[in-house]
């Protein structure tokens, strides 16, 4: 019998998604005059104002309030009838010195044999039902918000569209998980006040279905194009109006849509944050390796679907080990533990490894804090930071090196395929 399954997205605007868009802008300018820095950085917002805490460690000094009012304008909070606009809001930093508890695990004598910066599990998934191997749905809801914010930003089609933003995608599947068609979708946009709700509301539904939709389906495979019907059931800011949002309407935290981050639901997921966090903390480096790990194996043969999971101890060097579910799609004639400990001797998986294996070590992150961590483009693009005393330093960055299938001809040696 086939089934139904859903995932969600949130904008750039969303206040969840402002916070960690704010924590990794702090994270890349430590990173680019410090490359040592040890960071965990938490925002909190609401209406007019802004809220830093957390821990650092690092010889270069930056003008934190600077930097979150420059990234609250580049999402587009710029007006005071937001209520939240980055040239006016309040700018509060509680940020201190990292604990020389938490710093003494991590540091070694040698670099080879730095500790993990937490405990916990982290997890990567991969599936081929899409071209860079992410959950369908999930792909889908990005891709709605990522050309919802495009046609924003032009104000020439749609002109009222304000950054917060949600939407949703419900694929049905078959038996053996295959997606069909798309059942459902949900879009809910902020939008300017109008002087007749009704009008607003059936102005709303007919240009996201007639003017947003039709440009994501434009830029899908074909196989994926074949999936939208005249079927699909449609809820377009189904509470009838969205004025009031972003900070102003809901508070945000750092950290708080690890879901959207990841696979929206498919797979699994450890539990820890990624934005804010230097790559010492495995939450996050764990969870890129596993990605890189999980899509390489997809991509070389190895299975339709594969889970990764990899766990640490605070200070210890070493996994605790890795964990492989190819969920009974293996293509190798091996048991998933099998599987497991060819991927062991395949990947280095000790935490100053994987730093250099994925280049974590540069000012990457901004470009990861909206519209997920995973399945986007792995690009150079050059980058400039600026320092309160005037010293600027411009940086040629690649992005999303876990996305990188630079492992699926060793993988093949190694299996044997």
């Amino acid at each position: 019998m086939s089934y139904l399954f859903t995932s969600e997205s949130v904008s750039e605007g969303h206040p969840d998604k402002v916070a960690d868009q704010i924590s990794d802008a702090l994270i890349d300018n430590f990173l680019a005059f410090d490359i040592n820095s040890k960071v965990a950085c938490e925002t909190l917002v609401t209406t007019g104002q802004v809220v830093l805490a957390g821990e650092v460690k690092s010889n270069t000094y930056l003008d934190v309030q600077q930097i979150a009012r420059d990234t609250i304008n580049k999402i587009g909070y710029t007006k005071g009838e937001y209520m939240f606009d980055g040239n006016s809001c309040g700018v509060f930093s509680a940020i201190h010195e990292q604990s020389d508890d938490i710093n003494r695990g991590v540091d070694r004598a040698t670099k080879e044999e730095q500790g993990a910066g937490d405990q916990g599990m982290m997890f990567g998934y991969a599936t081929n039902e899409t071209e860079n191997y992410m959950p369908l749905a999930l792909d889908l809801s990005h891709r709605i918000l990522k050309e919802l914010a495009e046609l924003r930003r032009e104000n020439k089609d749609i002109t009222y569209l304000r950054p917060d933003s949600k939407s949703q995608v419900t694929i049905e599947y078959s038996d053996d998980n295959v997606p069909q068609r798309i059942d459902a979708i949900v879009v809910s946009t902020q939008h300017d006040d109008f002087a007749d709700d009704t009008t607003m509301l059936a102005k709303i539904r007919e240009d996201i279905k007639t003017i947003l939709i039709p440009r994501v389906i434009a830029k899908l495979p074909a196989a994926i194009q074949a999936l939208f019907n005249d079927d699909i059931k449609y809820h377009i800011n189904p509470t009838g109006k969205f004025v009031i949002g972003g900070p102003h309407g809901d508070t945000g935290l750092t950290g708080r849509k690890i879901i959207v981050d990841t696979y929206g639901g498919k797979g699994a997921h450890g539990g820890g944050a990624f934005s804010g966090k230097d790559p010492s903390k495995v939450d996050r480096s764990a969870a890129y390796a596993t990605r890189h790990i999980a899509k390489n194996l997809v991509a070389a043969g190895i299975a339709d679907e594969v889970l990764v999971q990899v766990s640490y101890a605070i200070g210890v060097v070493e996994p605790m080990g890795i964990f492989i579910d190819t969920y009974g799609t293996a293509k190798v004639n091996l048991t998933d533990g099998e599987i497991a400990a060819k991927v062991s001797e395949i990947f280095d998986m000790r935490p100053f490894a994987i730093e250099e294996r994925l280049k974590l070590r540069s000012p990457m992150y901004s470009e990861t804090a909206a519209y997920g961590h995973m399945g986007r483009t792995n690009e150079t693009v050059t980058k400039t930071f600026s320092q309160p005393n005037g010293e600027n330093v411009t940086l040629n960055v690649e992005l999303f090196t876990w996305e990188k299938l630079d492992y699926t001809d060793k993988i093949k040696q190694a299996f044997k395929i």
